[in-house]
Formats: C-alpha cells, sequence, structure tokens
C-alpha cells in the first residue's frame, strides 16, 4: 500500500493519501488545504483519485475538497450530520480569519459499517459522533490502520466546545468503535503524531 500523510493549512490537519500499488488508485482522506502538495504527490505516486473522504465538516479538514474534485473528478463523501457545519462555513471562516471555501453536500453520504474500496483495497466507515456529530474514522483492518479524524489523538481526544460537540458522546464513540480493535492498530489522528489503540487504551488520560 502506498500511504502518504501530510500536514495541510494553518491548523497542520494531516492530510492522508491510500494507495493500491498494483491498481494505482487512491483514496484521499481529509484534503483540508494546500491542494497543489497534495496533487504533487498524487502525481509523483501516479495515482488515479476515486474518492474523497472527509471525517468530519470543519473548515480544516474540508475546505481544499472541492479543488481536488475539480482536479480528479472524484467523488466526496461525508456523514450527512455534518451538513449544519457546512452550512456554517462562512461563520467557521470567520473564527480563522480566512475566505470561506467553497463547499457543498456530499456526493454521497458515509454511514457507519458502510465498505470503502478502491481496487486492491478496502476499509469500513465507524460513525464516531461526539467531536462533530458527523465525525467518522476510516479503519483498513488489512492494513491494521485507522484514520481517525479528530475523534482521538496521541494522548487525547477531539474537543467538544464547537457546534456539534458532545464530550459524553465521544468517549462513548471512542469505547464502542475504536478501543474494541486491536493493540496493534495504527492510528493515523486529524492532527498531530500517531499512535496505536493499545498505546491510547493504556495511557490516555481523557480514556
Amino acid at each position: 500500500m502506498i500511504r502518504e500523510t501530510l500536514p495541510v493549512g494553518m491548523l497542520q490537519c494531516n492530510c492522508t493519501i491510500l494507495g493500491d500499488e498494483t491498481s494505482r488508485e487512491a483514496i484521499v482522506i481529509d484534503p483540508g488545504d494546500d491542494i497543489p502538495r497534495i496533487a504533487a504527490l498524487i502525481k509523483r505516486h501516479g495515482l488515479t483519485v476515486k474518492q474523497i473522504i472527509i471525517t468530519h465538516a470543519h473548515i480544516d479538514h474540508i475546505a481544499g475538497a472541492h479543488h481536488l474534485k475539480k482536479l480528479t473528478a472524484a467523488p466526496i463523501l461525508y456523514n450527512q450530520n455534518d451538513l449544519p457545519l457546512v452550512k456554517m462555513m462562512d461563520i467557521q471562516a470567520a473564527w480563522l480569519g480566512v475566505q470561506t471555501p467553497e463547499v457543498a453536500a456530499p456526493d454521497a453520504p458515509l454511514t457507519n459499517g458502510q465498505t470503502i474500496a478502491i481496487a486492491g483495497l478496502s476499509g469500513s466507515i465507524l460513525h464516531t459522533p461526539g467531536h462533530t456529530q458527523g465525525s467518522v474514522c476510516l479503519y483498513l483492518p488489512q492494513e491494521s490502520l485507522l484514520l481517525a479524524g479528530d475523534t482521538l489523538f496521541a494522548g487525547s481526544v477531539g474537543r467538544t466546545d464547537l457546534p456539534g460537540g458532545d464530550t459524553r458522546q465521544l468517549v462513548t464513540s471512542i469505547h464502542n468503535e475504536l478501543l474494541t480493535l486491536p493493540d496493534t492498530t495504527l492510528v493515523i489522528p486529524g492532527h498531530g503524531p500517531t499512535t496505536t489503540i493499545g498505546r491510547e487504551r493504556q495511557s490516555n488520560p481523557f480514556l
């Protein structure tokens, strides 16, 4: 598997490119900004983007998705429970003092248990509300890999003080959906360094 993660934008959101070495098909997760850098990596690996997955609709994770869609013609997928956040994108932009990005309803929704697949690579969607109501993670069991968005971080969890946040719901989501995964599962969070499920189970002070 081809895996590239690069921090993008003002808030250094982790955008991850997953590709199959044989088919050269790819999924891009959370292209929040810096689309030229993302596009250069895609080109360097000779990949064709088939899907754009958004873990949640905060501006730092979704702002560049429409631009990437224009370049690749790949559909944008996210959970429809985050549509209220998309409708307030101008307010989100004002929080950061940036221009309002072009955003829209998803080309297709993401739901709990949904299979995400390209030729040679597949995973499933875990709906983990709490950071936002539409927050999802992408779990690839064959790769022992979890793309956690802002649900779980190394030594921390997602903030819940923004619209749609719910602390109790977040902790329940993590316990029910993420801590049931194998300890060796590599976690790529929405920001910051990687970790593992086992490490967070043992030492995360929020859990």
